[in-house]
């Protein structure tokens, strides 16, 4: 039996392997690494997160975005220089190769209980049992769609994570859902593209972030704005420098921020690409929807209860992603039903650690315990060391584990 098995090869699986080896840990890694990022973003959108806020994270900071971009040559900046999509995967896989050389692109298909640890299924074939079970799994698991909208057929209806490439709605009539930066950027993209697209959201107003001036801030609003991982203010520094006090706040209190922290919202940088360009509907909620006359019909009611129809050829829900253990079936069902969970997540210890003894939860997933820095890359820092240091505790009582410690990582 291995000692501690990951699942998840994305910024938080790569930054807790990358802190295991650093700790001497010897261990295996399984799955495509930043697979949804490569797999599951618009490609030409860019991040929201500032570049100092979009490492991923090797314990002694040597091989930050910075460094990377700057071995490239590739235009960068602290802040105030969108970080390009296709800059941050090239850096993933960077990342893997330098901190991760280990991987193996295989995928974990199934984690079952057994004596003194968890049975986990490749989709190679290949079963290894391990006594730890890190789950990293990303954000793909948990797409979130309308109850209104879910009985659509997929060749009218999709999620946002289904398309990286949207050149093939060019001259296609297109509404996207959503006012959030998912919606946004596709709605601006695939605008760029040459598709007829609208945008229709429940909110009566878009929000964008503001675009940087260049200029240095004046003393007394660092002091009332402060600059952090999730952007300026003190909030967004406390739930970015703070994980672990956030999870001292009561439960009630938790679930009801990361619920409605930083909501939504996108980059400066697409503005210009959404507004006066792609027709809005703000303000509107879908009550029910069919498809006639292959078409899909929209029935909408207004905030002031006016009703409208709008008619598309496909409609692309960016209603973003809601944490809920039944939709990891790779979990054994025996598993999900023993894990404590609120609100659909797990609940989880000060080390990560969830109800079922050994298997631990990093991520989007985590969020209701440590707070929504746990929906960014720029909370895989704090994930990877306090994880690492619990697993490395664990090693240490057990020293015939510490040179056969295993990480499977798999993103779908």
């Amino acid at each position: 039996m291995q000692d501690i098995a990951v699942v998840g090869a994305g910024p938080y699986g790569l930054s807790i392997a990358a802190h295991l080896r650093k700790r001497g840990l010897s261990f295996r890694i399984f799955g495509p690494p930043m697979d949804t990022w490569i797999s599951h973003m618009p490609k030409g959108m860019c991040l929201k997160s500032d570049g100092f806020a979009s490492d991923i994270y090797d314990p002694d900071r040597v091989f930050t975005l910075k460094k990377f971009c700057a071995e490239r040559g590739i235009p960068y900046a602290d802040m105030g220089l969108p970080v390009r999509l296709e800059t941050f995967t090239s850096y993933g896989l960077a990342f893997k190769d330098r901190m991760v050389p280990e991987l193996e692109n295989k995928m974990v298909v199934g984690i079952e209980r057994i004596k003194n640890g968890f049975s986990v299924q490749l989709d190679s074939g290949e079963t290894c049992e391990a006594r730890r079970v890190v789950l990293a799994i990303g954000i793909t698991h948990f797409e979130y769609v309308p109850e209104n909208l879910a009985h659509l057929p997929a060749q009218f209806f999709s999620h946002s994570a289904r398309h990286h490439e949207v050149a093939a709605f060019k001259g296609k009539d297109v509404v996207v859902l959503g006012a959030g930066a998912s919606a946004l950027d596709m709605a601006g993209l695939l605008h760029d593209a040459g598709a007829n697209v609208q945008l229709v959201a429940r909110a009566k107003e878009l929000k964008f972030h503001t675009k940087p001036t260049g200029k240095p801030r004046s003393w007394w609003k660092r002091i009332r704005h402060p600059d952090s991982g999730l952007g300026p203010g003190l909030r967004s520094r406390f739930f970015a420098n703070a994980p672990w006090a956030f999870q001292c706040l009561p439960e009630s209190i938790r679930i009801d921020v990361v619920k409605r922290a930083l909501g939504p919202s996108g980059g400066y940088f697409i503005h210009d690409l959404v507004m006066g360009k792609v027709p809005l509907l703000l303000g509107y909620t879908i009550e029910r929807a069919e498809v006639q006359n292959n078409s899909v019909h929209l029935h909408l009611r207004g905030h002031d209860g006016s009703a409208k129809e709008v008619v598309t050829g496909h409609v692309i829900a960016a209603t973003g992603y809601k944490v809920d253990i039944e939709r990891l079936t790779f979990l054994s069902k025996d598993i999900r039903s023993a894990i404590r969970q609120t609100a659909g997540s797990p609940v989880l210890s000060r080390r990560f650690e969830s109800s079922v003894l050994g298997l631990y939860f990093a991520g989007i997933a985590a969020a209701n315990s440590f707070g929504p820095v746990m929906r960014f890359a720029f909370g895989a820092g704090f994930a990877a060391r306090r994880i690492s240091a619990a697993l490395a505790k664990t090693a240490a009582r057990n020293p015939a584990a510490v040179s056969s410690v295993t990480l499977a990582v798999n993103e779908k």
